[in-house]
């Protein structure tokens, strides 16, 4: 726990507070029942999920990594193939594209919603067409911060050029486009339940939502190493990537507050939003868009050297903050070798982006504390 009078950046021990005993009995029923794997609680999860996200489909899996992977394995891409994703994002984006054995493309991001860039995805997939380097099989669309990508202009893009699009919600289950709910705005959609994010385990856990029966079959199989329904035969090379039964039933306890702690999260960043709009800029939301609000994060001009300077004076003030993400995807050791151009925009973005707090049980006074010793920080610095 933070010491007193710290702003934790997400305060996981305040809803674990509230839910506690209803977590404990939820674990107890699992451990008396013994079916850890695979028990009756995933197959309620995953239809609850399905449900909630207006999908035919729902498959857990162990962790939001292996569902991006599951993926591209079940549409069998892999050696010789493009997958165009945004430079900035965490690096399991690219990581699960090079693990296929494909080339990972990469693609600025729009420096308003901080998501991919239409213009530029249809720019590149053009050039790497014209290129013949690899054939473009697939785009990941990746939801920023809470803030489901621009599907309605990426979509277009994807199926004039036949590509498979697919969504990584990781940070975004909540939020919602056009009215739609992140899970049904991709061919596939892939999220984490990884302890930070707006539906939250007590570990690592994934998922795949989907329509498309055939893919629902496929994703079952590759969970379960590849293995047909009586599991006598692997019929492709598969994972062990089974949503662990625990994490399912404290899903299930977490997903009855979901709406509750959605709103909480949407309050408070209106509130950021009325004290900060004379004081920084923010990531911005369409007006045909809903955010999770996962993350809250603004951009602190004057680059890496302001921003923690910045930062430190905030820390000395007891508010924590965070930094999503320092260095770029194209600029990492592991990935850079298939970057082939700057990526501005990208580049801007990680080295001013700075999280404030932001969870669903921050008090006002909290918010109000953060904004006023920013503005200090920043008249400082």
């Amino acid at each position: 726990m933070a010491r007193r009078g710290t702003i934790p950046l997400i305060d996981l021990q305040a809803q674990h507070r509230r839910i506690a005993k209803r977590i404990r009995d939820r674990v107890m029923k699992v451990l008396e029942a013994g079916q850890y794997v695979l028990g009756p609680e995933v197959a309620e999860l995953e239809a609850a999920l399905a449900a909630r996200c207006g999908t035919a489909h729902a498959v857990g899996l162990a962790s939001g990594t292996d569902a991006l992977l599951a993926a591209f394995l079940g549409e069998r891409i892999g050696r010789g193939d493009a997958v165009f994703l945004p430079a900035y994002s965490f690096v399991a984006t690219a990581g699960t594209v090079v693990q296929c054995g494909a080339m990972p493309v990469y693609v600025d991001i729009d420096p308003e919603t901080f998501t991919m860039d239409p213009e530029d995805l249809a720019a590149v997939v053009d050039t790497a067409r014209a290129a013949g380097r690899a054939v473009p099989r697939a785009v990941v669309a990746v939801d920023l911060f809470g803030l489901p990508a621009r599907y309605d202009e990426i979509a277009p893009i994807a199926e004039e050029a036949g590509l498979f699009l697919l969504a990584d919600a990781a940070q975004s289950l909540g939020a919602s486009l056009d009215g739609r709910p992140v899970g049904s705005l991709a061919h596939v959609t892939a999220t984490s339940f990884y302890p930070t994010k707006t539906l939250a385990a007590y570990g690592d856990a994934g998922a795949l939502f989907t329509d498309d029966p055939a893919r629902d079959a496929a994703y079952r199989r590759l969970r379960q190493h590849g293995q047909g329904p009586d599991r006598t035969e692997a019929l492709e090379i598969g994972m062990n990537s089974r949503l662990d039964t625990l994490q399912a039933a404290i899903l299930l306890e977490k997903l009855a507050l979901f709406d509750d702690e959605l709103a909480a999260r949407r309050r408070l960043a209106a509130r950021y939003g009325e004290r900060l709009a004379d004081l920084v800029p923010r990531q911005w939301v369409p007006p045909n868009a809903e955010s999770a609000w996962s993350v809250y994060t603004v951009r602190i001009e004057g680059g890496p050297a302001r921003r923690d300077k910045v930062r430190a004076a905030l820390q000395d003030k007891g508010i924590a903050t965070g930094i999503y993400y320092p260095v770029p995807i194209h600029q990492q050791a592991a990935y850079r070798r298939f970057a082939d151009r700057p990526l501005p925009h990208s580049e801007r973005l990680a080295a001013e982006a700075l999280a404030l707090p932001m969870h669903p049980y921050l008090a006002d006074a909290d918010v109000d504390r953060v904004v006023e010793a920013l503005r200090k920080a920043l008249k400082a610095n």
